[in-house]
């Protein structure tokens, strides 16, 4: 009974919102959408670039080094980083894996790998960056 008494009071009493008070939360919402938004994407994109420099500067060096003092050398051009997961032939006392999968930048292409290196002596590695194409967006372990 009191639960009768007191939807009835409820449905009598309340109002509902109108067009023009839900017309004016969308816009609210949309504004702060249009504040926020324009930040987080820039930071996507630089976390991008932070993960690739990662890689380049400590994940696949540290294996790349690690080969090295296994085998003497770092793993040829043509053997590419695929040295670091399963044994080439010119490795004479391989030890790896040294890394768990083949590893991919940001933008999921592979790694550009080229030893002896045209920048550095031992070995050059680098992304192609956002664009896939060598341009002044690439991650490179000589600079």
């Amino acid at each position: 009974m009191y639960y009768k008494k007191a939807s009835n009071f409820l449905n009598k009493h309340s109002k509902a919102f109108t067009l023009i008070e839900l017309m004016l939360v969308v816009i609210i919402i949309g504004a702060l959408v249009a504040m926020v938004f324009p930040r987080l994407t820039g930071r996507a994109q630089q976390a991008r670039v932070a993960a690739a420099r990662a890689d380049i500067q400590v994940n696949i060096a540290t294996a790349l080094k690690l080969y090295e003092l296994d085998n003497g050398m770092f793993p040829a051009t043509d053997e590419g980083l695929n040295a670091l997961l399963k044994k080439p032939a010119s490795a004479s006392n391989w030890n790896g894996p040294y890394l768990e999968k083949k590893p991919l930048d940001p933008w999921r292409r592979e790694y550009k790998y080229i030893s002896p290196g045209r920048h550095n002596p031992d070995y050059d590695l680098y992304s192609l960056g956002r664009d896939g194409r060598e341009s002044d967006d690439d991650i490179r372990n000589w600079e």
